[in-house]
């Protein structure tokens, strides 16, 4: 099969897992033997322009912008998959395109300026339930009243009218919480098809377990980083890896009397490392306050029969309860709740890590010359 990808490259600046995963898909499509073009636009390459903050804000606004047509033409893929449009591309070219197109939603932001439908430290549906201008007011893309405009402009006949949801033949989430929230957004649910993320399944390291817990993500306030390190029991190691706005707050919260022993911020960390590293740790904590897709640091502990400790309210959350995967906290618990699921975890031992490996694999796409897997790593079957 001949698969178009189109993607929107977020800047490096934040560090973003939807980039890897897009890279992730189309090296996995490759090692299937289909032909894959990445049609892609860089925001790192765009904000060499004084003038890009204008154009990109246009862009949003109005769907005007960069189009992929030509690029796609000339390949004559079967199907096009777009991952994200959002600043680099404009939308007008997909009424015109005569061919199939899949769309994949990592985040929410074709019903939320800000992508995570989170607000003042809490989930927040305002806008999906009909408050237009809310981003607006709110300032909720980057803070700015003035950046969020373009995105409530673009969104201000819901998000069935998005010009990608509306043009998909197939759209693509990454977990059941997903599905629902989009379904009773006013999508029709019968193009709607959960397809997790996935890794590729290694060896696992052959590392001795220790006593500390391992926290991967970046430090803004929908990842509940701050809030974990405020709870989290003394004595118990937790090293944090990641980068964000909140880093120095995080600090600060860190050197305060009382604060937790233990608690070391790593900063960032490369991904092959913290790969082989992982089997080390007693466990995983996933501290997100926000939906979320399934990260792929959850599915790669899980590759590597790493318990992990979820925050009640992310996807991630739902696996682990769903398939006994580890245990799940309240959405705000206290220390003593985070020390009795730590308590928890490690009382079950090694009962289930075998379990967390079977899950992972089921996601993992094939490695060559391995047998086929009955998932379709370009997402469900519809045609």
């Amino acid at each position: 099969m001949r698969i178009a990808v189109v993607h929107s490259f977020y800047s490096s600046r934040v560090p973003s897992g939807e980039n890897q995963v897009v890279l992730a898909q189309v090296e996995a499509l490759r090692a299937e033997g289909h032909e894959v073009a990445l049609v892609a636009r860089h925001t790192d390459e765009r904000l060499a322009r004084a003038s890009y903050p204008v154009e990109a804000a246009l862009t949003t606004a109005t769907g005007v912008g960069p189009d992929p047509t030509a690029e796609l033409a000339a390949f004559v893929p079967d199907v096009v998959h777009v991952h994200n449009l959002f600043p680099n591309f404009g939308t007008g070219w997909l009424r015109d395109w005569p061919g199939r197109i899949v769309a994949t939603l990592h985040n929410f932001r074709p019903m939320c300026a800000n992508g995570y439908l989170f607000r003042d430290g809490a989930p927040c549906t305002a806008c999906p339930s009909g408050d237009r201008w809310g981003a607006v007011r709110h300032g909720c893309f980057h803070g700015s009243r003035v950046a969020s405009l373009p995105l409530a402009w673009r969104g201000r006949h819901g998000v069935s009218a998005d010009p990608l949801l509306a043009r998909a033949d197939a759209i693509v989430v990454l977990s059941e919480r997903a599905r629902r929230t989009y379904a009773d957004a006013g999508v029709g649910a019968e193009r709607l098809h959960v397809v997790p993320n996935f890794v590729t399944a290694g060896a696992t390291p052959t590392t001795t377990v220790g006593d500390r817990w391992l926290c991967i993500a970046r430090l803004t306030p929908e990842k509940g980083v701050l809030e974990l390190v405020r709870s989290w029991p003394t004595g118990v190691g937790l090293d944090i890896v990641g980068e964000g706005a909140l880093r120095a707050e995080i600090e600060d919260a860190l050197l305060q009397v009382g604060a937790p022993d233990g608690v070391r911020l790593l900063g960032g960390m490369d991904n092959a490392a913290l790969r082989e590293a992982m089997g080390g740790y007693a466990g995983l904590v996933v501290p997100s306050r926000w939906f979320e897709g399934l990260p792929t640091v959850y599915l790669e502990a899980l590759a590597a029969g790493v318990p992990v400790l979820a925050v009640d309210g992310n996807s991630a959350a739902d696996d682990v309860a769903a398939h006994d995967l580890g245990v799940v906290t309240s959405s705000s618990p206290t220390t003593a709740e985070l020390q009795a699921g730590i308590d928890d975890v490690l009382a079950r031992g090694e009962g289930c890590a075998a379990r967390r490996r079977r899950r992972s694999a089921r996601a993992s796409p094939r490695r060559p010359g391995a047998r086929r897997s009955r998932r379709c790593t370009t997402g469900p079957r519809w045609r």
